[in-house]
């Protein structure tokens, strides 16, 4: 990471979370520099790995993605490399978007896109109950989607 992002880095990371498509001769005037100290600006964030990819944010509804569920998941701990065995088989699992280890009343939070609910019900009992590891599950449907930002919550200025 560079030393400190100053301010302009700052700018540069709000404006490119909101659009990673603009060219560098328009974040170059939203910035105030002249477009080589800006393109060096990115490719240092980018080095640096405070830029990590680039993304096409996809309406899943417009690919038949309909279902959306958050899934708590509590292992049974006391089966050897419970933990190992758990995480690789949820990475092998592509509707398995995402996944979180969390503290409470479980042990993971996973978040599964799918086509539809039948579809969900079969992951849920032809795969995922049959990963050993797993002790628990309790389902979470969402209903629609009120927030969705990928704009991380920071002082840009």
């Amino acid at each position: 990471m560079p030393d400190k992002l100053d301010k302009i880095d700052l700018k540069i990371l709000k404006i490119l979370q909101q659009n990673s498509k603009i060219t560098n001769l328009e974040l170059s005037k939203r910035i105030g520099l002249s477009p080589a100290p800006t393109l060096e600006r990115v490719k240092k964030l980018e080095q640096a790995t405070v830029i990590e990819s680039y993304h096409a944010k996809v309406n899943p509804q417009s690919i038949g993605l309909n279902v959306k569920t958050f899934v708590l998941v509590s292992l049974a701990w006391q089966k050897e490399n419970a933990l190992n065995h758990f995480l690789e088989k949820i990475k092998e699992i592509e509707e398995i978007t995402e996944c979180y280890i969390i503290t409470g009343e479980a042990d993971f939070l996973i978040k599964i896109v799918c086509k539809d609910i039948p579809t969900y019900e079969q992951l849920l009992f032809k795969t995922l109950s049959q990963i050993d590891e797993i002790e628990r599950l309790k389902t979470l449907m969402t209903l629609s989607t009120v927030k969705d930002s990928k704009v991380l919550p920071y002082k840009y200025e």
